[in-house]
């Protein structure tokens, strides 16, 4: 009974593949039970069963599509009846790039926000009453991205309001993704000092930075922290990364097994704590 008592739960989004499922793997080989998720339901339960053949026998899958508020709701009822609580959650994996790089629609755009942004915040606002009851605290990872990072957006207004912590909301944030919705319909992306370089990509990942902060403030008693995994060698960037998808994994892994009194509201560059 005491190691069912101290076992610890994970989620872990968009896990079949990538370093989504190497975040996956090492977690459970450290002990942790991890619900994988993925939207497609035949790949994630492969991606399962290859783990548990592995010789990892607690991984189980479950459907997540972050995109729809009922699939995370699912979610969150699978776990409290199967587990009664979560302690970890590691979210926020990118949207494929291969969408514009030079001529994306605005329709592309928005899907990248709503998945990148808002499907990572539908999924923490699912799970953060399971999380309460973690007996460590509760640990929340979002993967984020060096694109995300304040400094890189190239209009001073919006780097100061998303750099100002004492008066960064949620509706805050909202605003800016609509300001730079409506600039991207009227083609003012450049003219407006926003990052011209995978523009929706970059700005979906500096509010998740932002939106981490802002969760690490409200709940003082979990560890939540945002995290750029490296230049990882995945098929989200072509295969044209200079890092094996062991070496991404350990930042948020790292971060999700964060011992009491870790860090919070911080962004990691790999392993190494860094400015936003």
């Amino acid at each position: 009974m005491e190691g069912i008592k101290n076992t610890r739960y994970a989620v872990v989004t968009g896990a079949n593949k990538g370093i989504g499922f190497e975040i996956t793997k090492q977690l459970a080989c450290e002990g942790v039970t991890v619900i994988l998720t993925a939207r497609d339901e035949k790949r994630g339960m492969e991606a399962a069963a290859s783990l548990v053949n592995s010789g990892l026998p607690h991984v189980v899958f479950h459907r997540l599509d972050v995109r729809d508020p009922a699939s995370t709701v699912a979610l969150a009822e699978f776990v409290l009846i199967q587990f009664g609580r979560l302690d970890i959650l590691l979210s926020g994996k990118a949207a494929k790039l291969v969408e514009g790089v030079s001529q994306q629609t605005s329709e592309k755009a928005e899907e990248c926000l709503d998945t990148n942004y808002y499907g990572c915040k539908r999924v923490t606002e699912s799970l953060i009453p399971l999380l309460k009851l973690s007996r460590s605290g509760g640990r929340i990872v979002n993967v984020s991205s060096l694109r995300g990072e304040f400094r890189r957006i190239p209009n001073e207004q919006i780097r100061n309001e998303l750099g100002n912590i004492d008066t960064l909301t949620e509706e805050k944030l909202d605003g800016i993704l609509q300001r730079f919705i409506q600039d991207f319909k009227q083609n003012a992306i450049e003219a407006n000092g926003w990052s011209i370089m995978l523009p929706a990509y970059s700005i979906s990942k500096a509010t998740i930075n932002g939106y981490t902060r802002i969760l690490a403030q409200r709940y003082p008693e979990m560890c939540i922290n945002c995290v750029h995994p490296g230049y990882v060698n995945t098929d989200l960037n072509w295969h044209t990364g200079t890092m094996t998808l062991e070496e991404g994994a350990k930042g948020p892994v790292m971060l999700a097994l964060l011992p009491n009194g870790g860090p919070s509201g911080c962004y990691f560059d790999q392993t190494e704590m860094s400015d936003f």
